[in-house]
């Protein structure tokens, strides 16, 4: 059973929050304040599916907790917030929120966001966890599996991405490399311009693509993944591998 950690501090929402879940066969466990709730994502990320995490808790803020959970785990987040304003969006975005609702909100919207998160997360291995251990940078990877553009190298299978440095020894098939660490978001829309490396994708193309959901022209998601995506690309590769073509879209760029 799916199992979602409710973390809010007002008891009647939560209790709400966790009643209309169960209803809907989801497992849930609440939490009241940032503290604890930063405690039990440290030793127990793992155990959940999603986090529903308010912005105003007492203790820790919602922002802190997310920050430091993002360290560690890529398990799935909805932030709440009494902010409406587009700058709170985007910063719970920036921090790894994968959605964000304003209150006082609608359970089935709830339910609906919920759905959708998970749908996206699904690839994500280790039920919310990092991968550690597992296969080493130098490990080689199947080709089968393997997308790459330049520089940079994708497994579809680990869901890892790495950039390989121009100076790598020739004698060494794999060479040097660095790995990026992406968000799931991130990942994918990476995955979509490496599987489609001539097509110029649309703004609406990518989102609806991505988030299955319907692309709003004011909505600023999209763009602030991409800009964060750039930026780790950036950090290992001075190339620009993201091209914005004004008034038309992304696609990856060739020279």
């Amino acid at each position: 059973m799916t199992k979602i950690l409710i973390i809010e501090d007002d008891k009647e929402i939560n209790n709400l929050i966790k009643v209309y879940l169960e209803e809907n066969s989801y497992e849930t466990e609440s939490v009241f304040d940032g503290i604890k709730a930063a405690k039990l994502l440290k030793d127990r990320a793992c155990e959940f599916d999603l986090a529903i995490l308010d912005i105003m808790l007492p203790f820790k803020s919602g922002d802190n907790v997310l920050s430091e959970l993002r360290t560690y785990s890529d398990l799935p987040v909805i932030a709440l917030s009494a902010k409406d304003s587009v700058h709170s969006k985007i910063e719970m975005i920036r921090l790894g929120a994968d959605d964000y609702m304003t209150k006082p909100f609608d359970l089935d919207e709830l339910i609906v966001r919920i759905e959708a998160v998970l749908r996206r997360s699904k690839n994500i291995s280790g039920n919310g966890y990092k991968q550690a251990g597992g296969k080493d940078a130098s490990d080689k990877m199947q080709e089968s599996k393997k997308l790459t553009y330049k520089n940079l190298i994708m497994d579809t299978e680990s869901k890892r991405v790495y950039i390989k440095f121009e100076d790598a020894a020739s004698e060494n098939e794999e060479g040097t490399r660095s790995e990026l660490d992406l968000t799931a978001r991130e990942f994918e829309i990476l995955e979509l311009l490496l599987s489609n490396p001539t097509k110029l994708f649309s703004k609406a193309n990518i989102y609806e693509s991505i988030w299955n959901e319907e692309y709003l022209v004011e909505d600023t998601t999209l763009k602030v993944h991409m800009s964060n995506l750039r930026s780790k690309l950036k950090k290992y590769d001075d190339f620009d591998y993201i091209e914005t073509v004004w008034g038309m879209g992304y696609r990856l760029r060739k020279s």
